[in-house]
């Protein structure tokens, strides 16, 4: 951004951030975790979009962590360092500054980690603190993070209190509830009920607000974004109105009338 500004060069930028994930309730338990592995530890969480940590109702909060280690059992295996589907971290560097962070909290899956093959293994973290180096920055990668909360206005003030988020997810039938997270958050996208897929609807603008970005792309939203729209007046030379010129004397009680 400070290149192109040096020669008034417009751009769009997708900066990514910490994506907060709210579980209410009143969800269909097995699907949500499910989708929530998911969407967190594909390519090893190396997503800018992958929910960053949960915040999860206190009531559903076991059973959850429960469904979620059972779906990580089944995606990756007994040993997901084995398992062709799990990735590695993209370099040294990465795996370190990933490594420093599994010393936040209460590991309750996972945990396990090989320098040399640059592994960490899906990890679900729980006792975990809003002030935790894991929640000062965003992890891309392997590792979630589990906040509970008894009131969801506790999650909704977490969430408001950090930059915002380029992604936010929000599990719950509860109507109300959807409505009350889309108003009083702000986040480059919502995908409500599930993670990560409403990257793949190209009538969706995607992009940040705020430090996650600014512009948005994706279908005809990338056209209007790298095009310019150009304003274009025509008239023709019939009924010129003179009142519009000088001297104003005596004109300016009818302009004001007739252009407000």
């Amino acid at each position: 951004m400070a290149a192109a500004a040096q020669h008034l060069t417009p751009v769009t930028l997708e900066l990514g951030g910490k994506s907060p994930c709210i579980v209410d309730r009143n969800i269909s338990l097995e699907d949500a975790a499910r989708r929530i592995t998911w969407g967190k530890f594909i390519n090893a969480g190396q997503t800018c979009i992958a929910p960053d940590y949960l915040l999860v109702d206190r009531q559903v909060k076991p059973a959850l962590l429960t469904a979620i280690q059972a779906c990580i059992q089944e995606f990756y295996g007994d040993d997901p360092a084995k398992s062709p589907d799990f990735a590695r971290i993209v370099s040294p560097k990465q795996f370190s500054r990933l490594a420093n962070l599994l010393e936040s909290g209460k590991i309750l899956v996972g945990g396990a980690t090989n320098e040399q093959e640059r592994y960490i293994a899906p990890t679900v973290m729980d006792q975990v603190s809003p002030d935790d180096p894991v929640m000062q920055e965003e992890i891309f990668g392997p590792i979630l993070p589990v906040i509970e909360y008894e009131d969801v206005g506790e999650a909704i003030a977490l969430i408001n209190s950090k930059p915002k988020p380029l992604a936010l997810y929000l599990f719950s039938r509860d109507k109300q509830l959807q409505q009350r997270v889309l108003q009083e958050t702000s986040s480059g996208g919502v995908c409500i009920n599930d993670t990560i897929l409403h990257i793949g609807v190209p009538e969706l603008p995607f992009g940040g607000v705020g430090d996650s970005g600014i512009g948005s792309y994706h279908g005809k939203a990338s056209f209007d974004t790298f095009s310019h729209p150009k304003s274009i007046l025509q008239k023709s030379f019939w009924f010129g109105l003179k009142i519009l010129y000088p001297p104003y004397a005596g004109k300016l009680d009818l302009l004001k009338k007739v252009f407000g």
